[in-house]
């Protein structure tokens, strides 16, 4: 009989891979952890090997893995692309979206052109901001859709995109001088990173000055590319021209979740958007 992959297996394989911990992939996926782990099993047995390799805090990508993740990405889109087309030609109405700035360049560029050409008679509106004024308009009802960074501590919502390690980071030829205030890249208030960096370094007695206040990420990047101060960024989106800075206060996990409101009229087509969001999105 020839080997299947099916498409349930695939869909927790890349949200473990994604949130790195098998508890979370299972609120993602809505299925319990004792199940993901079967599904995980099922689908290390057809490729033939280990795909994650676990410890006590979190699972990470074996090469297999990793080959897996990379082979099986577009069969998941394309799959998903048939289902958006079979249900968003038939939807129509108004979608407004809220993206942090960090997160808006993969959003526009990587999801939302698939789902606009999928859902013709969707007219979808876009608007970026700080996570905490993005919740507050959600709240008030100027958002029917937000993408929202808080700590992990907060309530666990059901629409969790992803868990992210906040590092500090520096340029390559950033020189960290305990002697005196640590120069800072902030984000724009209110920020749950901006946040997290002040709190951290007053509990630890570290002085602080700041350098740039900025509501642009690309104004953060380049401030402290050129050496010229630190900021808080997700592990996974330290590039080349940053490092990690050692001997700095540690700072907590932090979620990435959807956040929904109700505006009348919408609920279907916020759905598809939400469903794709949460199939699509990656840190």
């Amino acid at each position: 009989m020839s080997t299947v992959l099916d498409i349930d297996l695939l869909r927790t394989f890349h949200a473990v891979a994604r949130l790195g911990r098998f508890r979370a992939a299972a609120e993602l996926v809505s299925k319990s952890p004792a199940a993901v782990s079967i599904h995980i099993q099922r689908l290390e047995a057809i490729a033939g090997g280990r795909l994650f390799d676990r410890d006590n805090q979190a699972v990470t990508l074996t090469t297999l893995g990793k080959r897996l993740l990379s082979g099986t990405g577009e069969i998941l889109k394309a799959h998903d692309r048939v289902l958006g087309e079979i249900h968003g030609k038939a939807l129509a109405g108004r979608v407004v979206l809220g993206i942090p700035d960090e997160y808006a360049a993969h959003v526009i560029r990587d999801i939302l052109p698939g789902f606009s050409a999928t859902s013709p008679n969707l007219v979808l509106e876009v608007r970026t901001a700080p996570s905490f004024k993005l919740r507050d308009h959600v709240a008030r009802g100027k958002l029917d859709l937000a993408v929202v960074v808080q700590p992990l501590h907060e309530s666990r919502s059901k629409d969790l995109l992803a868990v992210t390690t906040p590092v500090w980071a520096g340029g390559r030829s950033f020189v960290m001088d305990p002697t005196v205030p640590l120069p800072l890249a902030l984000y724009a208030e209110p920020c749950p990173y901006r946040a997290a960096m002040t709190a951290a370094l007053d509990a630890a007695g570290r002085k602080w000055r700041v350098v740039l206040d900025s509501a642009s990420t690309q104004a953060i990047k380049a401030c402290v590319d050129a050496g010229l101060a630190v900021t808080l960024v997700d592990r996974a989106r330290v590039d080349g021209a940053m490092r990690v800075l050692d001997g700095l206060p540690p700072v907590m996990d932090h979620e990435v979740v959807l956040m929904r409101g109700n505006r009348a009229g919408t609920a279907a087509a916020i759905d598809l958007l939400a469903a794709t969001l949460r199939q699509q999105f990656r840190l």
